[in-house]
C-alpha cells in the first residue's frame, strides 16, 4: 500500500481569497487543502510561464559587439600605357 507524504505548511492568503476558497470547499464538500491542490494542478502550467523575480530584476543581457568585418583584399589594376597619336 502506498503511503502519502503529509507535510504541513502554513500558507497565507488575503482574507477575501481565503473566504472564497472556503466557500468553494463547502460547496464541493472538500477540504481547503484539496481545493488548493486542485487549483495548483490546473494553474501550474500558466504559473511556470511567468518570469521569475530574477528575470524581472536582472537587466537583459547585452548583445555582444559585432565582430569587425574582415578586411577585403584590394586588387590594384595597372592601367595600360595609353598611346598618344603621333
Amino acid at each position: 500500500m502506498a503511503t502519502t507524504d503529509h507535510r504541513k505548511q502554513s500558507l497565507y492568503f488575503p482574507e477575501d481569497m481565503l473566504e472564497e476558497i472556503q466557500r468553494e470547499a463547502t460547496r464541493q464538500d472538500r477540504s481547503l487543502s484539496w481545493i488548493v491542490q486542485q487549483a495548483w494542478k490546473v494553474a501550474r502550467g500558466d504559473i511556470r510561464k511567468m518570469p521569475s523575480v530574477n528575470d524581472v530584476l536582472s537587466p537583459p543581457p547585452r548583445p555582444a559587439a559585432p565582430a569587425p568585418a574582415p578586411a577585403q583584399p584590394v586588387t590594384a589594376v595597372a592601367a595600360a600605357p595609353s598611346e598618344e597619336p603621333k
